[in-house]
C-alpha cells in the first residue's frame, strides 16, 4: 500500500490507493466454515479509527455467529450469491444488490445458503466496540 505523496500530513491523514489481490484473506474471530475477509480499510492499514470497511466471501454454509454490537453500526452490501441473514431471530433472504443497515444493539448473523459464494461489503463505524471509541 502506498500513500500519495504529501508530505505535510501525518501517516493517518494520508490518502491511500491498494491492490485488493495484495491483502490476505482471513477469518476472523465468531466466523466459520469459510467465511472469509480481506480488511481494505482501517485501523492497521490507513491508521483510522472511524471506518472497518472489508470485503468478505463465504464459501457455501460459511456463517458468521450471531452477535450484538455495544456502539458499532454497520451495512452489508451483497455483490454475489444468496445467504440468510438474521436480525433478532427474524431471517431475511438476501441476494445481490440487496444491504442491510444494523444499529447497535441488533443481534445478527449471516450464512451462505446459496451453492456458491456469497460476495459482500462489509461497512462498521467506529472500527472498536467501545463506549470509549472516539
Amino acid at each position: 500500500m502506498s500513500p500519495i505523496e504529501n508530505t505535510s500530513r501525518s501517516q493517518g491523514d494520508m490518502a491511500r490507493v491498494h491492490t485488493m489481490a495484495n491483502l490476505p484473506w482471513k477469518e476472523f474471530p465468531g466466523h466459520f466454515g469459510g467465511a472469509l475477509s480481506k480488511a481494505l480499510v482501517g485501523l492497521d492499514n490507513a491508521g483510522t479509527r472511524r471506518i472497518d470497511f472489508r470485503i468478505s466471501r463465504y464459501a457455501p454454509a460459511a456463517y458468521v455467529e450471531d452477535h450484538v454490537h455495544k456502539v458499532q453500526e454497520q451495512i452489508y452490501y451483497v455483490l454475489e450469491g444468496e445467504g440468510v441473514l438474521t436480525l433478532d431471530d427474524n431471517p431475511y433472504l438476501m441476494r445481490p444488490h440487496d444491504y442491510v443497515y444494523i444499529p447497535p444493539g441488533v443481534r445478527h448473523g449471516f450464512a451462505n445458503t446459496g451453492i456458491s459464494g456469497l460476495v459482500f461489503f462489509v461497512i462498521t463505524t467506529p472500527f472498536e466496540d467501545s463506549e470509549t471509541t472516539p
